[in-house]
This record gives C-alpha cells, sequence and structure tokens, in this order.
C-alpha cells in the first residue's frame, strides 16, 4: 500500500505521447537496469531477438524502429532490475513478518537469486541445493495421489516448457493443468470455440490494414496492451470508425499520440481514437449489441424494400450458419426499453452504432476481459459473433473476431497440451511417439482446483510462475484452505505474496527471465511464444542472468520430472534440458501441420502462421457451421439490480501487469496513490449520502441465504465517471469480494468485472 492518499485529477493528455516517455524514464530510475537494458529493449519484439514477456500482441514481420510499449518496456526493466533477493534477506525475515508486507513491497527487493526451501520450524525460507530440491519434491510427489495434485502454468513460460510440463502431468497421472486463461480468457477457448469453432481469434495483423469499422467492447489498450494503439490510430486515420463498448471512458480509446512520431510529438494533435463511446453498465454489452442489431436489421429491411444492396450477407448466413431464425424470434419479442434497462445506454446510442455497421463493409470486433468475465460472458461473446455474422464478417480479408490477450504466451500453452480436457491433448500422439498412456479423465479447472483444495482433497501443488493465491476469488478461505498442503513449489522470478502462504512442505525455485541467456550444454537456448494473432516467433536472451544459481523453466520442469517420473526410455528429460531444439522437433511431430521445421520457421521476420480453421470458413463446431446464439438474458451479470446493489468492475492501473504492482500512479485515469479505492458515479454518491474522500468498506451481496461475509475495509470513495450503479476499483485488491462459485457458466472464469456488492460508510 502507498502512504500517499489517493488523488484524483481527470488526466488531459492522450494516452502515449510525453507521458509515455516520462513514465518508463522513471521505471529505469527505479529499477536501474543498467545500460544493457537499453540493448534488450532495442531487439524486443523484433526477428531474431527477444519476445516481450507481457502482453501477446502481435510480433511485426516489419517492425518500428521501437517495437516496445510503455507496458512492455516496464515489464522488462522490472525483470532486469539490480536488486537481489538473496538467502540473506530471507535470514532477516520470517514468513509470518513479510505477510504484512505489499505485494510492491515485496517484489520490489528484486530477483530472487537461490532454490529456497520453507523451514516451518523458524518460519523461514532458507537456501538449499537443485539437487537437493528436485530430489525432494519427487519423493513427495511419489508420495502423494497425483490425482491431489495440481500443475498450474501462469501463462508466462514459453512453448518448450509448457509442452513438457504437460507430458509430465500425464505421465504422472493427471490432467489437472489450468491456466490463467482460466482466470480471464478461458471463455474465448470455450465461448468462442461453441459458436465458431475455434478457441482463438480470427484475424492476422493484416485485418486491421482492411478493416471499415471495429466494434471494440470491455477492453483497455492504453493500460493492458499499449502497442495496439499505433494500427488502430493507423486505421482511424484512414478512416475507419472505432464504436467503443466499455463501462469507463479508457484515454486509450479516446486520444493517442504515437511516442515514435516526431510531429505528433512536438506540434502534431492527438488523434481522436473512437467515432463512438458507450458507456454500458457492466454485463450491458449483450442488450447494446442487441440494439445494434435491431438496427442492422431495420437498415436493411428498408434496403430490401428499397431494391438497394443488401446490409446482410445473405448467401453467407445460408451457406454458413445456423440459428438465425430462433435468433431473430427472440430479438423480435425483445422490447427497446428492456434493452435500454439492461444495457445502461440509449436507444438512439444503439442505432448509431449500428448506422456504423451497416456503412462499412469489412467489420472486426476486438474485445477483452470486461466481456468475458461475467457470469453470461460466453453470451457475450456469442452476442458479437452474431452482428459479425449477419455481415459476413468472419474469415475474410478485414474482418473477423479479436479477443486481446494478457499473458505474453498463454493463448500458445494451450495450444501444446495445457489443458484440463482430454479431447484437447494430444493423446494420440503421446502413445505414438512416447509411449505414454494418459489418464483418460479431466481435470480441473482453476474454480475446481479451489473447490478442491477447499474440501480438503487437493494436497500439492505446482506453480510455474504467477501469484495465483492473490489473483483468485475468496481469499479468506481459500489462503487458509492453502496452507494446508502438503506440497506447494513455486517457480518464480521474484517474491510474491502467494509464496507466503506455504504448504505443510514448500519450495521456491528461482528461473531465468526471457531476457536472459540460457546456456545449457549445447549453447543459448531459443524458445518459442505464441502471438493473440496465432503466429509463433523464436525468442532468445541476451543480458547475463541475475545469479549463477538460477535455471530456466524447461530445465526446472525437467529436473522436477526426471526425480519424479521414471521408467519410460522415451522421456528423456535430461537430453530435452540440455537441447530445446529436440522439444520442438518433438512439438512439430505432435502437430505435423502447424508446426513443421518448427525451428527455422520461427525466426524468420513475423515467425509462421499455425493457421485457424474458422479464418478459412471452416467451422469446427457440432452443427458444422458458424451458429447464432439466441440469448437466455440481456444483461451478462448471474446477479440482478436490487435496492442498494451495485456492480463492482475490477481494474488495473497503468502502473500494472495482472498482480505485479509497478507503482502508485494510474496517470491515464488520473488517480494517484493508494490504491485501496473505490470509483463512484458523482449522482450515486450523493443519492448514497458520500463524499469524495469517505472511507467505506464493500460487501458482497449476492442475494443468496447462509453466505459467508465478503467485505473489503478501509477504501476511499472517488468520484469518477461511471454509469448509474456501478463501481469500480482495483484487482487484486478487491478479489475478496468475489464468490468461487460467481463464474461463467460455460468456462467457469471467475465474474470479476460485475460483482454484486453493498457499500457500507465506515466511522
Amino acid at each position: 500500500m502507498s502512504d500517499k492518499a489517493p488523488e484524483a485529477k481527470e488526466y488531459d493528455r492522450p494516452a502515449g505521447g510525453w507521458g509515455s516517455v516520462k513514465s518508463l524514464i522513471k521505471s529505469e530510475l527505479r529499477d536501474r537496469a543498467g545500460p544493457g537494458a537499453l540493448e534488450t529493449l532495442r531487439r524486443q519484439n523484433k526477428p531474431g531477438g527477444y519476445m516481450c514477456s507481457s502482453c501477446a500482441w502481435v510480433k511485426p514481420p516489419a517492425p518500428h524502429t521501437f517495437e516496445f510499449c510503455e507496458n512492455g518496456a516496464k515489464a522488462t526493466l522490472w525483470d532486469l532490475t539490480s536488486a537481489r533477493c538473496t538467502p540473506e534477506f530471507f535470514a532477516q525475515h520470517t514468513v509470518t513478518e513479510l505477510r504484512e508486507w505489499s505485494g510492491y513491497e515485496l517484489e520490489m527487493e528484486g530477483r530472487l537469486t537461490h532454490p529456497l526451501r520453507y523451514d516451518p520450524e523458524t518460519d523461514k525460507y532458507v537456501e538449499a541445493s537443485w539437487d537437493e530440491a528436485f530430489a525432494a519434491i519427487g519423493a513427495k510427489l511419489k508420495a502423494l495421489d497425483p490425482k491431489s495434485v495440481t500443475f498450474y502454468a501462469s501463462g508466462k513460460a514459453a512453448l518448450e516448457p509448457s509442452y513438457l510440463y504437460a507430458i509430465f502431468a500425464r505421465a504422472y497421472g493427471h490432467n489437472n493443468l489450468p491456466d490463467s486463461s482460466n482466470m480471464c480468457h478461458e471463455t474465448t477457448s470455450v465461448g468462442l470455440k461453441k459458436v465458431i469453432g475455434s478457441p482463438v481469434g480470427t484475424c492476422t495483423l493484416e485485418d486491421l490494414e482492411h478493416c471499415d469499422a471495429i466494434f471494440y467492447l470491455g477492453q483497455n489498450p492504453g493500460t493492458n496492451s499499449p502497442r495496439i494503439l499505433r494500427p488502430l490510430q493507423e486505421a482511424v486515420q484512414r478512416g475507419c470508425k472505432i464504436v467503443v463498448f466499455n463501462p469507463l471512458r479508457e484515454k486509450g480509446l479516446v486520444e493517442f499520440v504515437d511516442p515514435q512520431h516526431p510531429v505528433q510529438m512536438t506540434v502534431g494533435k492527438p488523434t481522436k481514437m473512437h467515432h463512438q463511446y458507450l458507456q454500458v453498465r457492466p454485463g450491458g454489452d449483450i442488450a447494446a449489441l442487441m440494439g445494434v442489431i435491431k438496427r442492422v436489421l431495420e437498415r436493411d429491411a428498408e434496403a430490401e424494400a428499397k431494391g438497394r444492396e443488401r446490409i446482410l450477407d445473405e448467401a453467407f448466413i445460408d451457406q454458413h450458419t445456423t440459428g438465425l431464425d430462433e435468433f431473430l424470434a427472440t430479438l423480435k419479442d425483445t422490447s427497446w426499453p428492456e434493452l435500454e434497462r439492461a444495457s445502461g445506454v440509449t436507444r438512439a446510442e444503439m442505432e448509431a452504432a449500428g448506422d456504423v455497421y451497416c456503412n462499412a463493409k469489412k467489420v472486426i470486433g476486438i474485445y477483452g476481459m470486461g466481456l468475458t468475465q461475467h457470469v453470461h460472458g460466453a453470451q457475450g461473446i456469442g452476442m458479437l459473433v452474431n452482428l459479425l455474422l449477419l455481415g459476413g464478417n468472419i474469415g475474410r480479408q478485414g474482418a473477423g473476431c479479436s479477443p486481446i490477450r494478457g499473458h505474453s504466451n498463454v493463448q500458445g500453452q494451450r495450444t501444446v497440451g495445457i489443458t484440463e480436457k482430454v479431447k484437447l491433448a494430444p493423446v494420440e500422439k503421446y502413445r505414438e511417439l512416447l509411449d505414454l498412456e494418459t489418464p483418460e479423465e479431466d481435470g480441473h479447472t482453476t474454480v475446481e482446483f479451489l473447490e478442491a483444495l477447499l474440501a480438503g482433497e487437493n494436497k500439492g501443488y505446482i506453480g510455474l510462475g504467477g501469484n495465483l493465491a492473490m489473483a483468485v476469488p475468496d481469499h479468506e478461505a481459500v489462503h487458509e484452505a492453502w496452507q494446508r498442503m502438503e506440497l506447494t513449489v513455486h517457480v518464480a522470478t521474484k517474491l510474491n505474496r502467494t509464496h507466503l502462504i506455504p504448504g505443510k512442505e514448500s519450495w521456491l525455485l528461482p528461473c531465468l527471465v526471457r531476457a536472459e541467456e540460457d546456456l545449457r550444454s549445447t549453447g543459448n537456448q531459443w524458445v518459442s511464444i505464441e502471438d493473440s494473432f496465432s503466429h509463433i516467433h523464436g525468442s532468445m536472451g541476451k543480458r547475463s542472468p541475475a545469479s549463477e544459481h538460477l535455471l530456466s523453466e524447461t530445465a526446472i520442469v525437467a529436473g522436477i520430472a526426471a526425480a519424479t517420473v521414471s521408467g519410460n526410455p522415451k522421456l528423456r528429460w535430461r537430453e530435452w534440458a540440455e537441447d530445446y531444439a529436440l522439444i520442438r522437433d518433438l512439438i512439430a511431430r505432435t502437430w505435423p501441420d502447424q508446426f513443421h521445421d518448427m525451428s527455422a520457421r520461427m525466426i524468420q521476420p513475423g515467425g509462421f502462421y499455425r493457421g485457424n480453421p474458422a479464418h478459412e470458413r471452416i467451422w469446427k463446431t457440432e452443427s458444422g457451421k458458424a451458429e447464432f446464439t439466441d440469448p437466455t438474458v440481456l444483461n451478462a451479470c448471474g446477479v440482478g439490480d436490487a435496492q442498494g446493489r451495485y456492480h463492482l468492475v475490477t481494474l488495473r492501473s497503468n502502473d500494472q501487469f495482472n498482480t505485479t504492482i509497478y507503482g502508485h500512479s494510474d496517470r491515464l485515469r488520473g488517480l494517484e496513490g493508494d490504491r485501496m479505492i473505490v470509483l463512484m458515479r458523482p449522482e450515486d454518491m450523493v443519492a448514497a449520502n458520500l463524499a469524495e474522500g469517505d472511507r467505506v468498506s464493500l460487501i458482497t451481496d449476492t442475494g443468496r441465504d447462509a453466505e459467508p461475509t465478503r467485505a473489503v475495509e478501509g477504501l476511499t470513495v472517488v468520484p469518477y465517471n461511471l454509469p448509474k450503479g456501478t463501481l469500480a476499483g482495483y484487482f487484486p485488491e478487491l478479489n475478496p469480494l468475489v464468490p468461487l462459485w460467481y463464474h461463467d457458466q460455460l468456462s467457469k472464469t471467475p465474474a470479476s468485472k460485475g460483482v454484486p456488492v453493498r457499500i457500507e460508510k465506515t466511522a
């Protein structure tokens, strides 16, 4: 927590520009990453270079001089800090004492340097050797029922360790392989696949060069993926219209200055990014999009009556889709007043957005967790796809559906086998290539892992990166149960709060960051990642490691596996740990159509495209066609309105990536200082008899009987431009308010963008 009292002042400058430059200078002064950091940034996201460990945005074949954004540069500088968290630090502090530190304070101690074992007698982490760690972890895993152990992946680990991790889990005896997509975009993996047969977006970077309109829902590019702002700016400058649906007016979708454009940085004007901005209420996208579609159908009927070109692509609809009639019947029975109440926007706003769609030939739908993290998030995705299908806007140039991914390789991890679902794993190839018989029953998602944990059934946990205990819902119950596990193992670069909830036996294993050299017996190793446009890129680090005692994620996974799983000569853990090209050969043999010649193709400019059937209008759905969604709700929140009830949206700040807090400045929202705040509409403040600076508590209000009390105290009220009945505050500080059961119905992704709460003033 910052000692500085919260301040709120509207940020009157654009996203990017000098504000971004100043923020990076501040980050370098804080992290003291050294002169070599500039060389790392120069190579970042370029062919033959280092692929950013922040978000999964595309790495273009013809990069700009600086192919990194503010957030990506912060992540790199944070990784390359000169601060070190050594065994001497842990000798001075007990785990109980460190629990009182904030996540920011813990990570500011710097890079972990040695393998560490938790000593319950002294309540401290103590130095250990790698041999000791691997042997002890392997022995403990052998003593546990494999199905009582969870292997979690944070979404940052490259394809090579991820492929081994998936093999290790199944050779050990379970499919308990949740990853960070379970916490954010699993709704896409399930919901999008249901309607178009693809678990990932259908667009490529080239499509953004040809679209006429972009419908942009529930994502903040200025904070979470700033590199997308340049292609969006270029699209706007050639006449593309961006229609935004978001409860908050995020600066990156309001105006932008390209920091690499000298004229715009000096005498030029900011680019206005949006054509129209609809401030929907939380979960209101379903109804808002239905209103847009009502207008599209009305305009189409007028065109048909007058003999003009139709807006609907009838040939596409007839050949490639199913379910339209059922949806149209529901739409006809839904009135405009119903749509206005559920969406929080007016009929005129929805109709104006519909006109943009009608006047465009090529439309792209871009969305983030504001659409997916709801109880009915999959229906929100389905409604966006409905809109796109009407005009044939999937599977052709300049059109498609494009979810924005967070972690740099979260999409790639699923691609190479990190999945709890047996049907998505390459079980036949495992049998053919590795003589590996895999478990036949599905494993559990992150929510199911937590349910098993609370029931006392999950006994062991290995975390390949991440800060999961802070990212999950229901902190109080989960954290208490976490400590009852027999084994907790964390592969990490820095100390975080999850590491301070040790099981009965706990290990903290420090790993290299992607920007560092990974020297094995065969030389410095390449790794690979998949961006959000399904392109595979090679990455090689050149910085000297933070400590001589660090190992790569690949070597750590192989080391634990070798100590745990034996007897199968085709599981060549030690050989794979010395030459990652052998792992890529396995990946290529497992998916030959997508990954052939992987080691050669991944280092070519732009990487290589592994393909997407929906991009070619091949629909891998149950019906064999793209499917219109017939909604069962108008608002995606799982709990409706009631007197005194608000819906809370959790947010990241401008100085944050997931649970990593770089600082206490949320520059683009005009917020500075303490993160323990709740943003509230001024009119709602008056109605609730609250004033700016009042201290309040938020209490979860699901309307269910016999629910445990979930509360976060000590929050400061800050007035902010929000829809009626909407509150906003920071993730992960407000995660304790999210019930574990409050998740998307299909994917079990926590519904963190519309949490029902009430607000109580404190003395």
